[in-house]
C-alpha cells in the first residue's frame, strides 16, 4: 500500500486540493517549487562539469544521478507523511496536490491575453503572450498570438493540471510529488543544448513516460467536450508528427475539439521553426482562448466527478467484504 487513506477519503483531499487551488491560486511567496528550482540548479553545477557535453556516457550518468538526487528523497518524505494520523494525513494529501497544481494561475495568465486581443491592443496582448510561451513575440500579429497562448493553454491543460490529477489519484502525494518535480526538472533541464543535451535526457525521458498516460487521457477528455469526431481524426492523424509524443496527441486533440488551425511556423530567438499543422478549420483569436479555458475547466470537474464516483463504488465493495479488504 502506498498509503493506508481510504479512496473516498484520498477524493476528498483531491477535492479540497482542486479548491485551495481555485481559491488561493499558486503561493505568491515560499512556493515549494521555487526552493525546489534553487536545490536543483545547486545539483546541476555540481554535477555537470564544464566540457562534459564532450562524454555523452557521463553526461548521461551524471543527469541520472541529479534525477535521482532531486526525487527520491522528496517522494520518500511525501510517502511518509501520508501516513499521519486522522485528518493529519488527508490535509497533507491535499496540501501536496495543492502545490503541484496550477489552475487557477493558467487561467490568470491566458484570459488577461484574451481580453488584450478583444480591445485591440496588441503591444499588451504580445507582453502577456511572452510570459507564457517561448517563441518571438515582438511582431506577432493577433492571429499568432491567439494560436500561441491556446497551445500553450491545452498543452498545460495536462501538464499543470490533469497529470497532476492523474498521479495523485493513482499513488496520491507521492505521486503527485513526483510527477510535478518530474516535469520540473524536465522544464530545467529538458534543452538541446549543449549543457543539457545528454545531462538533461534522463529528467526528460522519466517526463515522457510519467506523462504517457495522462496525456491520452487528457487528449480524449478534450474530444469529450468539443467535436469529438474531428478531435479523435486530429489526434489519429497529426500527432505522431509533431516532436513531443505526449504534446502531439493533446494539442491535436484539443485543436481538432476547438475546430481551430494551430501548429505551423513558429519564431524562437529569431529563427523560424517549421512545425506540423495541428487540427483543422478557422485561425484561432481571442474566443478560442477562452473556448481552451473552458475545456479545461469542464475535462477537470469532469475528473473529480468520475474519481469521486470510483472511490465510493470501491468503498461500498470494500464494505460488502467481510473485514473490509477487497
Amino acid at each position: 500500500m502506498l498509503t493506508d487513506i481510504a479512496p473516498e477519503s484520498l477524493w476528498l483531499a483531491a477535492l479540497i486540493g482542486v479548491l485551495l487551488d481555485a481559491w488561493l491560486g499558486e503561493p505568491r511567496r515560499w512556493h515549494p517549487l521555487v526552493g525546489f528550482g534553487y536545490i536543483a540548479n545547486g545539483v546541476e553545477a555540481w554535477l555537470n562539469a564544464p566540457g562534459i557535453q564532450d562524454k555523452p556516457v557521463s553526461a548521461m550518468t551524471r543527469g541520472a544521478w541529479a534525477w535521482a538526487i532531486m526525487l527520491v528523497l522528496p517522494v520518500l518524505v511525501a510517502w511518509a507523511l501520508t501516513f499521519l494520523p486522522g485528518w493529519g494525513g488527508i490535509v497533507w494529501q491535499a496540501l501536496a496536490l495543492y502545490a503541484a497544481l496550477g489552475a487557477r494561475s493558467l487561467r490568470e495568465h491566458v484570459m488577461p491575453i484574451a481580453q488584450a486581443l478583444r480591445n485591440g491592443d496588441l503591444a499588451q496582448a504580445r507582453a502577456l503572450t511572452a510570459r507564457i510561451v517561448s517563441r518571438d513575440t515582438e511582431d506577432a500579429s493577433a492571429s499568432d498570438l491567439a494560436r500561441a497562448t491556446v497551445e500553450s493553454t491545452l498543452e498545460n491543460g495536462n501538464d499543470a493540471i490533469f497529470g497532476a490529477l492523474f498521479w495523485f489519484a493513482i499513488a496520491g502525494a507521492p505521486g503527485v510529488v513526483l510527477f510535478r518535480l518530474a516535469n520540473t526538472l524536465d522544464a530545467m533541464w529538458g534543452y538541446r543544448s549543449d549543457t543539457f543535451l545528454y545531462f538533461g535526457r534522463p529528467a526528460a525521458r522519466i517526463d515522457d513516460i510519467l506523462n504517457w498516460i495522462p496525456a491520452r487521457l487528457t487528449a480524449a477528455s478534450y474530444a469529450i467536450f468539443g467535436d469529438v469526431a474531428r478531435a479523435i481524426e486530429c489526434w489519429r492523424t497529426q500527432a505522431g508528427a509533431w516532436s513531443s509524443p505526449n504534446a502531439g496527441p493533446v494539442m491535436a486533440a484539443g485543436a481538432g475539439s476547438l475546430g481551430v488551425q494551430l501548429g505551423g511556423p513558429a519564431r524562437y530567438h529569431g529563427e523560424w521553426e517549421a512545425r506540423p499543422a495541428l487540427g483543422c478549420g478557422m485561425a484561432p483569436s481571442a474566443q478560442h482562448i477562452k473556448a481552451a479555458w473552458r475545456l479545461i475547466s469542464r475535462a477537470m470537474w469532469m475528473w473529480l466527478i468520475v474519481s469521486g464516483a470510483l472511490a465510493l463504488f470501491a468503498a461500498s465493495l470494500a464494505d460488502a467484504v467481510p473485514g473490509g479488504m477487497v
